[in-house]
């Protein structure tokens, strides 16, 4: 089984979150910024800033995480954010070589 991550991005004014699964950020990240596909969430409320992420082991412990995020309320995902970015700073570039360590 593959890797995967959770990951929790946001807008320019931190007004919406998206939360997603993948198993390779880095370039999941860059198709958010892209737009890639145009008629999603993320590209209409232009979220694509990365503000929290976990990884793990195998891609499905990363869905059941993400199950247990999104359930959640917005109150909560801002308290997870917080608990690792207080800033809500944009974490792409900590990450954007993950795959290739």
């Amino acid at each position: 089984m593959k890797p995967g991550f959770v990951y929790i991005i946001t807008n320019k004014y931190q007004t919406v979150v998206y939360t997603g699964v993948t198993s390779n950020l880095p370039q999941r990240i860059l198709e958010h910024r892209d737009k890639k596909y145009p008629g999603s969430f993320s590209a209409r409320y232009n979220v694509f800033y990365l503000v929290y992420y976990e990884q793990f082991q195998w891609i499905q412990d990363a869905i059941t995480r993400e199950k247990q995020i999104k359930a959640g309320s917005r109150a909560v995902k801002n308290d997870l954010i917080r608990s690792i970015n207080p800033t809500w700073k944009d974490l792409y570039e900590e990450i954007k070589d993950i795959m290739t360590e």
